[in-house]
Formats: structure tokens, sequence, C-alpha cells
């Protein structure tokens, strides 16, 4: 426990990330202060929101700072401690950063959790994690369902996305359509998921989705759970039912863009139809963790939802990990083990 790997970021990306905008590096461990701990890190939580944090632009969370180690939620356990607060052997969750030992102290961003109530401790990542709390709040807080919706899922095969379709199932919508890229994510949305439609973008126009969107949903869609952005929102766009509600939960199409985001160019359809789009971010509803945790824990133990982790192994493979998020290389909620 003297020596610390951590996976640092060297210089702002233009563009994807590449492997000289990072550097791993070793780093002997500090002493702990009063009131510190220090955490193990079994397991880092890799998301798309990232990339956004690498950039210094404005955003909800400061960029993060040249020379640190990039900040990602981990789940680890207590492996020496100067507060009776955490104990040795207590494992936690929290925002840390990708790195195989953290720092942290009782007031801090860290919270004890219970390993032994999960098959995987990574589940605190995924579905009992910020995935499963953006899914089940973002759906139910900001889209506002009501019975008989039909609903559409953009980047529907990822770990959000895949939760949101079953969440609008389970509260009463008649149809869920899902848009993903290719074939296997397609019938992983219909077959494993429940989705009644899937929708390959790959290779199609706006006008191509607009068509299918129509044709699956005639009446047009009343929630937009939106996910990627550009292209693809445009299309859902083009579709809504009259007041249908859009909750934008990221743009990950856009994320990677070295010149000027490309932005939605249909929003004319939010004045024609009386609709509208609310930004989504998970921070807002941590005071309803709970209450979320126990929902979807309780659908998960009557088998009315499934999830997919996707676990690479090894902080050396931090980058090409993290670049699946954006290739869709991945097959469910991609985390990184560190331990």
């Amino acid at each position: 426990m003297s020596v610390n790997r951590r996976f640092i970021l060297q210089r702002r990306p233009n563009g994807m990330p590449v492997a000289e905008d990072f550097e791993l590096i070793s780093e002997a461990l500090p002493e702990l202060a009063d009131g510190q701990f220090l955490i193990r890190n079994h397991y880092a939580s890799l998301d798309p929101a990232m990339r956004g944090w690498m950039d210094d632009a404005p955003s909800y969370m400061p960029p993060i700072p040249l020379g640190d180690p990039v900040r990602a939620s981990t789940v680890g356990e207590v492996v020496a401690s100067k507060t009776p607060d955490f104990p040795v052997g207590q494992w936690v969750s929290g925002l840390n950063a990708i790195e195989e030992y953290s720092i942290s102290m009782a007031g801090g961003f860290s919270a004890p959790i219970d390993p032994s109530i999960v098959p995987s401790p990574t589940n605190f990542l995924s579905v009992l994690g910020a995935v499963g709390m953006t899914a089940y709040f973002g759906y139910r807080e900001v889209c506002k369902p009501q019975a008989g919706d039909v609903v559409l899922v953009t980047g529907a095969a990822g770990a959000v996305g895949s939760l949101v379709g079953q969440i609008a199932r389970l509260m009463g919508a008649s149809k869920v359509i899902g848009i993903a890229g290719g074939p296997e994510k397609c019938r992983r949305l219909t077959d494993r998921y429940g989705f009644d439609t899937a929708i390959d973008y790959r290779g199609k126009s706006v006008d191509q989705l607009s068509a299918e969107i129509a044709a699956a949903a005639p009446q047009g869609v009343n929630i937009i759970f939106e996910n990627v952005g550009g292209d693809i929102l445009d299309a859902g766009l083009n579709n809504l039912a009259m007041y249908a509600r859009i909750g934008l939960c990221g743009l990950i199409s856009e994320y990677n863009n070295s010149g000027e985001k490309t932005g939605a160019r249909n929003v004319w359809q939010l004045i024609v139809k009386r609709a509208t789009m609310q930004g989504l971010l998970v921070a807002d509803y941590i005071p309803q963790f709970g209450e979320g945790i126990a929902a979807m824990a309780g659908w998960l133990r009557d088998g009315k939802l499934v999830f997919d982790e996707h676990i690479d192994d090894g902080i050396d493979n931090a980058l090409p990990a993290f670049l699946r998020l954006f290739s869709g290389s991945n097959d469910g909620k991609m985390v990184l083990k560190l331990a």
C-alpha cells in the first residue's frame, strides 16, 4: 500500500482522446491525516460524461486539472483509516478517480455500501448506482410519464437507455421504441430488454430515421429520452406528438467534435407541437437515492428488470476501455477493474 498507480490527464483532448493525452504514473502514498481514510479502488465506472470533464469548458463540474487523475466514480474497500466513521474493511462508493488508491474523508464524496446485498460490487456503479438513478429519476421526474405513452429512447442499448426502456414499460408506456447501432444491439433491445421496436441508425440520413420512427409511432412519440443528439435527435423532433416531453440526458454524438458542436436543427418542432425539452442531471436527486435504489432493487428481485455490465481488466487498459463508449464496442455498463 505504499505505491499508487494513477491515470493522469496530461493535456486537453482535441476530438477523440488519444494516448498522448494521458499518462499512467506511480506515486508514493502520503500519510493519512486525522479524519481521512484510504480506499483500495476495486472498480471504476467509465461514463461518456467524463469526456466533457476533460475539456476546459463551462459545465456542471469543474474541468479535471491537468496533472490530476481522471475523475471517475469508484467502488472499493477501506484499507487504512483515521476516522471511526469509515473503519478498515468498510466498502464504499463515491466520486474519486481512475487510480488504485484514493484518499477520502468523512463528510466527503464517499458513502458506505453493503456488497453482500448484490451479486457484484460493480452493481453499485450500474443498476443501483448513478446509471440506474439517472434512468429512474430522469424518466420519472423529467419525462413525467403518463399511462399509454409512446416512448422513444436513443442510445437505447447503452447502460442508461436499456434501463429507461424497461422502466417506461413498468410505468405504463404503451409502446417503447429504441434506437441503437448495429443489428446485434437492436436484437438485444427487443429480445433482452423488451423494447417493442428497434431502429438501427447506422448509415441512415435524418429523413430515413424520421420515416422509420414515423412507421413505428404513426401518432407521434409522447416522450423522448435523449442520449445521443445530432441527427438522431433531429429525427426524433420530427415525430413529436402534441405536448411531448423530452428528457435531455446526454449528447454523446457531440462530445468528440474538434470543431463547433452540431446542435439540433429541428427545434422549431417544439413550438409546433408545444413540446418541452429539459436537461437532467442525476446529482439533483441524490437526496432521493434511497427511494430509487429500493424501487430498482424491487424490480430486480421480482425479475422485472435486467441489466448488463462490460468489465475490462486493469488500469493499463483505461484508455481503450473508455474509448469503447464511443465506438459502441461495449456490451453493457462500462466498468474498469482496478483490483
